[in-house]
């Protein structure tokens, strides 16, 4: 299931201490895209790091280099059913529900999903936790691709990696503290747009 044409999309390119990434950004979440796209011109994300890393799930980054959390704003949740948390997906990261109820987004953190393989028991059982029913389309996803779809429809999807899997794996495999997702020895990035 593609789901979304490249044509036209601004392409980002995450150059790692591990390796390569380029993302797309979807043009149907545009106060993400552009955001997005602010902050990598502004330099925000230059020397940042990796400084949440879970495997099997996800990696996040956002902080500015001087450790700078947040630009001070939110971004609106712009929810698409099209766009999933499979594998490679790019997302905005947010604060909780009870602190968000509008679960707005971050303005700078975001996460590149690594996710796992579903069987189809495994989505039978999450849809009866959750009480949200897939399509045949994004079960065939989950089962195929792998993702996190327990996260769709609360988190906002705005890209996705077309280049570069191999290499979230590799961070997602990083050794990281005992008690913790940070990993040991810092994963740095930097960002630019491709044109």
């Amino acid at each position: 299931m593609s789901q979304t044409s490249t044509v036209n999309q601004t392409k980002v390119l995450i150059t790692t201490s591990m390796g390569n990434i380029t993302v797309v950004l979807y043009n149907d979440t545009p106060l993400h895209r552009d955001n997005f796209i602010k902050l990598i011109n502004q330099g925000w994300y230059e020397g940042s790091n990796f400084h949440r890393v879970i495997n099997g799930f996800m990696i996040q980054g956002g902080h500015r280099k001087d450790g700078t959390q947040d630009p001070g704003y939110t971004v609106p949740a712009e929810f698409r059913a099209q766009h999933l948390h499979k594998k490679g997906a790019l997302a905005a990261a947010r604060q909780g529900d009870q602190v968000n109820p509008e679960k707005a987004s971050s303005g700078c953190q975001f996460y590149l999903v690594q996710g796992v393989v579903f069987t189809d028991e495994k989505l039978n059982e999450m849809e009866a936790r959750t009480g949200k029913k897939m399509t045949a389309e994004q079960r065939q996803v989950y089962k195929t691709i792998g993702g996190a779809p327990h996260l769709d429809g609360a988190y906002t999807v705005f890209g996705e990696v077309v280049q570069g899997l191999d290499v979230v794996d590799k961070i997602a495999a990083v050794a990281v503290s005992p008690q913790g997702s940070v990993p040991l020895t810092p994963v740095t990035f930097s960002m630019k747009i491709l044109k």
